[in-house]
């Protein structure tokens, strides 16, 4: 009959904190496997030594590699891979004897910990069981002895090793942070914190539990002195006596989510979203975003864009940290403008007032057909609501006749169903037939339609107040490819 494999979890490094199941597991194994680095000290078998008993065999996973750099065909993955593969045959071996194996796993045996490479390994062969484990963020956050999470506050945990742009974004719309894996990375992740406005509100706890555990203010740690068993935690700013947003007088950010992907949403738009205590915007962009647990969501209709930037600062004077949502990018015939519009009266002139870009519909058409945006060009809405045709028509002639490339937003809706005709007809009094336009609608969205057509052909029923135009220049050209048209307007002008 094969033996019993247990994960046992040892806790962030007091031996006292080794749970009683945990204890009584590792006295009655027959094998106490551990890893460790190529010194052969474990600090796993240290903490559970207590616990060992005389006739128990010893069986030690030492790591063939320290950092990245090995001569291992396979590189450090390979390395790595081979010994998880020869570690998981050795215990395989006691295994299939007989013997009951504790694999010792510092904190909890699932928590980016060795020990699962050996499960997915020998699971499949053999009885497995966990011990759980107390995680060295449990007594990191001990440790310093601030709440970390409180009421619908989210945690973070993110690996130092995430490259510097990851680590940014995640700060950023992280509540609470808990940031493992330093040593090497400390700088790194300390420049990070600072880019992210969260470095005043950040914690440094060396060998949390242990007889030699240090905490600092973040700030003051000496980045030569950071050991890998060290953590950055970053209480949430419910509780957090430093945190920016906790001291906030609140303030309006102004999103723009992009043009429908949510994969186009910018890592700052995401974590101002997630940053944001109450959202506010028309209906129809508010469905894009799945609110946190007490987010307060304010909806309304796409006519009162006054009304709605009028309440979004008085939320704001009141404390709240308010995202007002946009699609595309705010600052392109969306809120952007009617927030800073309203902002400008003196009654609100000490409300904090920001915004973030996004990926606006015409970058979004574009890109989908290839570079008709290569040269200059001009961005037009057809809406006649906030200006009469009479200047949109003059606009559309100049920049016809300045042989610019136009962006045609807002080109038709239920209401507004001739306006494409005319324009239709206002470029055929000067440009040919045959002059390229691209139909995009939806672009980036789950209805997406693409297509590439002329002057001549288009046919205005076909377009809605989903859709973009962009109207070729006289330079702008579609090819026919295999894989649909690609169309460009030259950088060169002739």
């Amino acid at each position: 009959m094969a033996g019993k494999l247990w994960g046992v979890g040892l806790g962030p490094g007091d031996s006292d904190l080794v749970t009683v199941k945990a204890a009584r597991v590792i006295e009655a194994a027959d094998v106490v496997a551990y890893h460790c680095a190529r010194h052969g000290n474990s600090i796993a078998r240290s903490v559970a030594e207590p616990y060992l008993r005389e006739g128990q065999v010893e069986e030690r996973l030492m790591y063939p590699v320290t950092t990245e750099t090995t001569d291992h065909p396979g590189g450090y993955a390979g390395a790595l891979q081979d010994f998880y593969g020869e570690s998981a045959e050795r215990l395989a071996v006691h295994l299939r004897s007989g013997r009951d194996v504790v694999l010792l796993a510092e904190g909890d045996p699932l928590f980016f910990s060795s020990y699962m490479h050996m499960h997915k390994r020998l699971v499949g062969e053999f009885d497995a069981e966990i011990i759980p484990g107390v995680t060295s963020v449990s007594a990191s956050s001990a440790a310093i002895g601030i709440p970390l999470v409180e009421g619908e506050e989210t945690l973070t945990v993110v690996p130092g090793t995430l490259p510097s742009a990851e680590l940014v974004a995640r700060f950023r719309a992280g509540d609470a942070l808990a940031v493992i894996k330093l040593g090497r990375t400390f700088r790194r992740v300390r420049d990070a914190l600072d880019a992210a406005g969260r470095l005043d509100e950040a914690w440094y706890v060396e060998r949390a539990s242990t007889s030699v555990q240090r905490v600092l203010p973040l700030a003051e740690v000496n980045p030569e002195e950071v050991p890998y068993f060290s953590m950055v935690v970053v209480p949430g700013p419910r509780n957090n006596p430093h945190s920016a947003v906790a001291a906030s007088s609140g303030e309006v950010v102004v999103v723009g989510l992009g043009p429908g992907a949510d994969d186009l949403t910018t890592p700052a738009v995401q974590a101002d979203l997630a940053r944001a205590t109450d959202l506010v915007g028309y209906k129809s962009y508010l469905a894009r975003i799945t609110p946190r647990p007490g987010q307060r969501v304010h909806a309304s209709d796409n006519r009162v864009e006054a009304e709605r930037a009028e309440f979004a600062l008085d939320l704001a004077s009141r404390g709240a940290r308010v995202a007002v949502v946009s699609s595309g990018d705010p600052g392109v015939f969306a809120m952007a403008a009617a927030v800073a519009e309203v902002a400008a009266e003196p009654r609100w002139h000490d409300v904090a007032v920001r915004v973030s870009p996004g990926v606006t519909a015409a970058n979004a058409v574009a890109a989908a057909v290839g570079a008709p945006l290569g040269h200059d060009f001009a961005v037009i809405s057809l809406s006649d609501r906030l200006k009469p045709w009479e200047v949109i028509a003059e606009r559309i002639r100049h920049a016809v006749a300045a042989d610019l490339v136009i962006a045609v937003y807002n080109p038709g809706s239920a209401s507004r169903g001739w306006q494409v005709g005319a324009l239709r007809d206002l470029l055929l009094e000067t440009v040919s037939p045959d002059r390229v336009v691209v139909v995009g609608r939806d672009v980036g969205g789950p209805e997406q339609q693409l297509r590439s057509t002329t002057v001549g052909a288009l046919d205005p029923a076909t377009v809605d107040m989903r859709t973009l135009l962009i109207i070729g220049s006289s330079a702008t050209t579609a090819v026919s490819r295999s894989g649909g048209d690609l169309v460009y307007t030259p950088r060169h002008h002739d």
